[in-house]
């Protein structure tokens, strides 16, 4: 039974993490906003993400964040102590959102159906979306949606990006032709090898594309890009851990084409409209690839856990191993870098 929000006036929209997810719920709010515009939406979320859309006109945003271990519950009670939600959107299964959804007072807590429910979300609900048939995340936010009665899911996005995070942008893409990579994952048995992103660094450079590197702070994602740089025979421009969110974004909306694994970025970019090419082999790019961009996915997945599960795949099993990604090679992806 879908719920009609025309005579409700508060939404709290319950997603912490990660990056491409929040990309994703981005595309949902909005298009919450573009049918109920009375709703006064409040979007519970963690600490990083929020520094992506902390610009998102009309929402009021609760930070909560997960390094400070039990107070970070207590926190989120206090903040919310004196509000209570005629509806709670809870579109995250791990179980720290299902105990932080019990620091939120709402009527009607809409959760995930109960196959997909994991972590016993579904005993932190009490109304649920429609199953959905191999959905990708995006489409299964978009579920939420439907639930609460919004007609048009037709995915789009508007991220604010500010005129110093553009002017930024377009100080680092010097170039009128710009090929970005963003190399790494959040576990680095889901990226590709490095000296194969820098054979695909040279092969844009000799094509007359200015190449970047991006990517976070990490030491996982510098040793990376040190590794890629030190294979390259063109220069790179490396500004891996030397952006913010918000100035990534903006260098994403000025390229021309990312090649990037199973990370934010890709996402990032999506909502940007600039064209990604994923690697995959761990998880279904079906599920979690770039979403208007599956024609350009590289993938391996579908041979690997083929070899890994005999018999009827679940939807979302991600294939196991810590070479997997070497299963992709090169060829493969220079058919795919046409603009």
């Amino acid at each position: 039974m879908k719920l009609d929000l025309s005579t409700k006036h508060t939404l709290c929209v319950l997603r912490l993490s990660a990056i491409g997810d929040v990309c994703h719920a981005v595309a949902m709010v909005q298009a919450i906003q573009k049918q109920y515009s009375h709703i006064e939406i409040t979007w519970v979320i963690g600490k990083v993400e929020y520094q992506l859309v902390k610009n998102l006109p009309n929402i009021n945003f609760v930070i909560f964040d997960k390094s400070q271990g039990w107070r970070s519950y207590t926190n989120l009670r206090k903040a919310l102590s004196k509000q209570k939600f005629d509806v709670l959107l809870h579109m995250q299964v791990a179980l720290r959102a299902s105990v932080a959804s019990l620091m939120i007072r709402a009527d009607i807590k809409v959760g995930f159906d109960k196959a997909r429910a994991k972590e016993g979300q579904w005993l932190f609900t009490n109304h649920k979306i429609l199953p959905q048939d191999q959905p990708h995340v995006l489409d299964g936010f978009m579920g939420f949606a439907t639930a609460i009665g919004v007609e048009n899911i037709q995915p789009s996005w508007d991220i604010p990006i500010s005129s110093a995070d553009l002017k930024w942008a377009k100080q680092q893409a010097t170039e009128d032709n710009i090929f970005v990579i963003c190399p790494a994952a959040s576990k680095a048995e889901r990226n590709w090898l490095p000296e194969r992103y820098a054979e695909v660094a040279d092969y844009m450079a000799e094509k007359g594309y200015q190449v970047m590197l991006c990517g976070g702070p990490s030491q996982l994602e510098r040793n990376l890009a040190n590794s890629i740089i030190k294979s390259t025979k063109h220069g790179l421009t490396n500004l891996v851990g030397k952006s913010s969110l918000l100035q990534l974004l903006a260098l994403l909306k000025q390229a021309n084409l990312v090649l990037a694994p199973d990370t934010g970025p890709a996402h990032m970019a999506t909502t940007q409209g600039t064209p990604v090419i994923g690697l995959y082999a761990h998880s279904n790019p079906g599920r979690t690839g770039p979403y208007n961009h599956q024609d350009r996915v590289v993938s391996v997945y579908d041979a690997v856990i083929k070899q890994q599960i005999d018999g009827e795949i679940a939807w979302g099993v991600r294939a196991k191993g810590a070479d997997l990604m070497s299963l992709i090679d090169v060829e493969r992806v220079k058919k795919q870098l046409i603009i």
